[in-house]
């Protein structure tokens, strides 16, 4: 469960590296027709390498992944992921695989050198992304990542770009012009 905005407590569910958005993290029709629902999304999430997970997993829970995490500049997966109250390390992603997760919102770190080597699936995983601490309970290992950079964390506490030029909106509204009688 989730520690804090920042902080995740939760099982590990630990992938390779190469895992494509499109028939990795969500199957190619959602991405071609354009979903953009989480209740339409999230039962689909890792459904073809980790069938079980979506139905599974609980708020908290931390996706590990390898390298090239996410190829392909889609989103639907990202909103899957946010949705259920999810975190994701990788060894790296690509940049547009990076900015749509940031952009839905997702807590990320990336890039995590060797986090592959300190867990396994089912591992109890504690992870500051604001620090970029990252704690395995069950085999007692700490390392420190980069943390999300401060410059993405309003973005991605908003819940992305949406959420966040919702507010900004709010925050610079015109001031009313003066009621003159």
């Amino acid at each position: 469960m989730p520690d804090s905005f920042w902080t995740l407590r939760g099982r590990c569910l630990k992938l390779g590296h190469d895992v494509p958005h499109a028939n990795g993290i969500v199957p190619l029709r959602l991405i071609t027709a354009r979903e953009t629902d989480p209740a339409k999304i999230t039962p689909h999430l890792f459904e073809q390498i980790a069938p079980k997970f979506a139905g599974e997993c609980q708020p908290g829970d931390i996706v590990v992944a390898g390298r090239r995490f996410g190829m392909g500049p889609k989103v639907p997966g990202y909103i899957a992921m946010r949705a259920l109250g999810l975190g994701l390390l990788c060894e790296s992603m690509p940049v547009q695989a990076y900015r749509g997760a940031i952009g839905e919102g997702l807590r990320v770190l990336s890039p995590c050198a060797g986090v592959l080597d300190a867990c396994e699936t089912g591992d109890l995983l504690k992870v500051d992304f604001s620090t970029g601490e990252f704690v395995n309970q069950t085999r007692g290992l700490t390392r420190t990542f980069a943390p999300l950079p401060p410059e993405l964390q309003e973005l991605v506490m908003h819940g992305g770009t949406a959420g966040w030029l919702v507010e900004w909106a709010k925050a610079n509204q015109p001031a009313s012009a003066p009621h003159i009688a």
